[in-house]
């Protein structure tokens, strides 16, 4: 009887979850796509600030990157002047990196790509990732939290595809602008990797956008890293040249 009992409360607990996601009438890839419509344009200019907090002392990095689909991105370093005009390329799953200081280009490709950005809490994975969330993740709803006063979708997002460096997300989706606030990446051992908050969501070009994400690593100490959205513009025309190795150069 007891064993009985506890299988209804799961199966009543189960079912209340799946009548929390039906409500708004939405599956779980049609919020997805509405988060990718915020979140993802044919084109990207951002200009940025990455503020990174050490133990005793933070860093500010300012830059500017430049996207169009999801295969190509271009990032040139503004300041300070140790970083100032370090330049990436990536163009599909390779990665090319020139230092001015030592005036070579050196390219990052496979795992490589999930080391630290300038002793930051991304990843050069996490900064130029741009594919759709429904392309990469079969996803399904938990439930509705609420979290820093607003309403949320809670979702769990599984991984169909190889290449992923999260095998699963959570995230909590706010129901009325559809963008994340707060994400938990885990892999696939179960282990969990990174958390990322989200907040500052301004309405830009007829879309919301969180302008500020804080990134934190759960394998070091510290508070993580602040990602600051100065600037965002979408799909404006981006000149090819900025897509070409010799650029890095330029």
């Amino acid at each position: 009887m007891n064993n009985f009992l506890r299988f209804l409360l799961l199966f009543i607990f189960s079912l209340s979850l799946s009548l929390q996601a039906q409500e708004s009438g939405m599956t779980a890839d049609e919020i997805l796509d509405k988060v990718d419509t915020n979140m993802i344009a044919d084109t990207q200019i951002i200009s940025s600030e990455m503020i990174v907090y050490g133990k005793r002392k933070s860093r500010t990095i300012k830059s500017k990157g430049y996207s169009r689909g999801s295969d190509k991105h271009f990032t040139e370093y503004l300041s300070p002047e140790r970083e100032k005009g370090t330049k990436m390329l990536k163009l599909e799953d390779r990665l090319w990196i020139y230092s001015p200081a030592t005036d070579r280009i050196i390219q990052l490709s496979g795992h490589l790509l999930r080391q630290s950005v300038m002793g930051s809490d991304l990843s050069y994975e996490d900064m130029m990732e741009e594919r759709k969330l429904t392309e990469l993740y079969n996803a399904s709803v938990l439930g509705n939290e609420e979290l820093d006063n607003r309403q949320t979708y809670k979702m769990e997002l599984l991984a169909k595809v190889e290449d992923l460096s999260y095998h699963k997300r959570i995230l909590w989706i706010d129901t009325e602008r559809y963008v994340p606030l707060k994400e938990e990446l885990y892999a696939k051992s179960g282990k969990l990797l990174k958390k990322t908050s989200l907040s500052e969501v301004k309405k830009i070009q007829g879309r919301w956008y969180p302008t500020k994400i804080n990134y934190k690593d759960m394998l070091k100490d510290g508070q993580g890293t602040d990602f600051i959205v100065n600037e965002i513009i979408f799909n404006s025309q981006i000149a090819d040249r900025l897509f070409l190795k010799s650029t890095l150069k330029n």
